[in-house]
């Protein structure tokens, strides 16, 4: 299966609306999807990571080589053999709302992110107690040392954002009421329209770090005055705007329309996202038919990741990776254990019999097709396409991406909106090793939308942390990899790396695994 294509001269079609953007201070940004919730801490998806970045800052941050810095603080001291840390938040640090941000509002935010993430269970193994000892301070009382704590910090799925203390109060399995953060731009919640509209203007009570912008990390100067999101479903649609100077930045063109808009004047394409963003199956472990694990080896061994890529992405080598295992492609951890499961193709017949063996009756398989995503739409289409040629009975539920965010959580009967198995994907810089990719957790209830349970990996991932040599964390690591290959938490379909299209005029875009508003002038 290849690539859907365009109606010939869809492209060429114009925004039916006025030139937007207010002047050379305002940047117009077509966001990948719509945007639906507001709270990073209550979901994982992207768009919402994205927004986070512009609204929040985290205590920690990473640079473009994936080392990481402080952020919220001037930096950190260790004691009592590793098993103290203090952290001391920098000077001049406020919320939009013009109060000044406090040592305990970011224990409240800690507290609340800790109770979503699902790395938390081991995490809290290690915690006696987070504290506020002074306006600045956040101290650290472990029961073991864990050396790896800022770069815990520093995830940015779920992002572990700071709010202020009334905010962080909220329920962390319900959304915050109102996005109040402390980063370079403010949200804007009287000029937002789900499905339309978000617009953001520069904080000006913010003072930048003074060090050099690598990615998340240095100073996050604001150099316009307004952003604007413009949802714009239709890729032609975008692209269109893009070219007659109606948007100023496009964050994930159709993989189709990228030569087009590379030729077009006063229009630069290219990777903004050099890590990728790693493309998931995820299936429910709680709802047949994808709660059998044979039933899920086989729907594994259906997929072609390379097709996959093809279709999500065309044949540009530039902008994909596969096959891969459970690990970012060239990581350190990569392995080839369990990998004949993607390299040795079977036949139809023999993925006919691995699904009859399994025991399948014949249940309906629940697919959420969301439609509104060109990465997503392009996997779902090829994923489904694969089960039914092996005889499985898909039920392909057609529907925007912000409906599948709102409707993963529930762990309903069919007729409640009851799922079994959705696309998404996680920034390949959470795939670097066992500790950083949230939707690999197999902890059961503690578990992203999902909800596996495998002993196994999960003890793979306890020994991976505890270990003190290279050569103990490597053979955890292939353990972890055999793990899922055997389990299947989720089904890898490759590493992609979208281009994006920006108006030229647009200098110091900023490189890194997510789009970013700071440090971008407009000429």
């Amino acid at each position: 299966m290849r690539r859907r294509s365009l109606l010939a001269g869809a492209a060429a079609a114009t925004l039916a609306r006025p030139a937007i953007g207010a002047g050379a201070k305002t940047l117009v940004f077509v966001p990948q999807a719509n945007l639906t919730s507001l709270d990073p801490v209550w979901t994982t998806a992207t768009v919402t990571r994205n927004f986070a970045l512009m609204v929040f800052e985290t205590l920690y941050g990473r640079t473009q080589e994936f080392d990481v810095k402080p952020l919220m603080v001037e930096g950190h001291t260790i004691d009592d053999d590793g098993k103290r840390w203090t952290m001391k938040l920098r000077e001049g640090l406020m919320w939009h709302d013009g109060t000044k941000v406090l040592a305990r509002d970011c224990v409240a935010s800690l507290n609340r992110w800790l109770k979503r993430d699902a790395s938390t269970p081991m995490m809290m193994a290690r915690v006696d107690a987070i504290e506020a000892t002074d306006d600045r301070t956040i101290v650290w009382r472990l029961k073991r040392p864990f050396p790896a704590l800022p770069r815990f910090l520093s995830k940015v799925q779920p992002s572990p954002v700071m709010m202020p203390e009334r905010l962080a109060a909220t329920d962390p399995f319900k959304q915050i009421p109102e996005a109040i953060g402390c980063g370079p731009f403010k949200f804007l919640p009287d000029e937002y329209v789900s499905g339309s509209h978000a617009a953001f203007a520069r904080f000006d009570g913010y003072v930048p770090r003074q060090e050099p912008v690598s990615y998340i990390t240095g100073g996050h100067k604001a150099n316009v005055d307004r952003v604007e999101w413009r949802v714009i479903p239709d890729p032609a649609t975008a692209a269109a705007a893009m070219i007659a100077g109606e948007v100023d930045w496009v964050e994930l063109p159709q993989p189709d329309l990228i030569p087009m808009l590379s030729k077009a004047a006063g229009v630069s394409t290219g990777l903004l996202d050099i890590y990728g963003t790693v493309s998931i199956l995820r299936p429910n472990h709680l709802a047949a038919p994808t709660n059998n694990v044979k039933l899920r080896r086989a729907m594994l061994a259906a997929i072609d990741q390379k097709e996959v890529m093809l279709a999500a992405m065309g044949d540009d080598p530039e902008t994909w990776r596969a096959p891969m295992g459970y690990f970012a492609p060239g990581a350190p951890s990569a392995t080839e254990v369990g990998m004949d499961a993607f390299r040795k193709r079977k036949t139809i017949d023999q993925l006919k019999k691995m699904v009859a063996e399994s025991g399948y009756a014949g249940e309906p398989l629940v697919f959420m097709h969301p439609t509104d995503q060109v990465i997503y739409n392009a996997v779902a289409t090829v994923a489904v396409d694969a089960f039914r040629k092996i005889g499985i009975v898909v039920d392909e539920q057609m529907l925007d991406w912000g409906t599948v965010v709102q409707r993963r959580p529930s762990k309903e009967t069919a007729e409640k909106g009851r799922w079994n198995m959705f696309p998404a994907g996680a920034p390949s810089p959470e795939w670097l090793d066992p500790l950083m990719c949230n939707p690999m957790r197999s902890n059961g209830a503690k578990a992203w939308f999902g909800w596996p349970e495998d002993a196994k990996l999960e003890g793979a991932i306890v020994g991976w942390l505890d270990a003190n040599t290279d050569a103990e964390r490597k053979k955890h690591e292939e353990d972890y990899q055999a793990a899922a290959f055997d389990n299947v938490p989720l089904i890898t379909c490759g590493t992609y790396l979208p281009k994006a299209a920006w108006r030229s005029n647009l200098k110091g875009l900023v490189k890194g695994s997510a789009p970013v508003f700071w440090n971008v002038e407009k000429t």
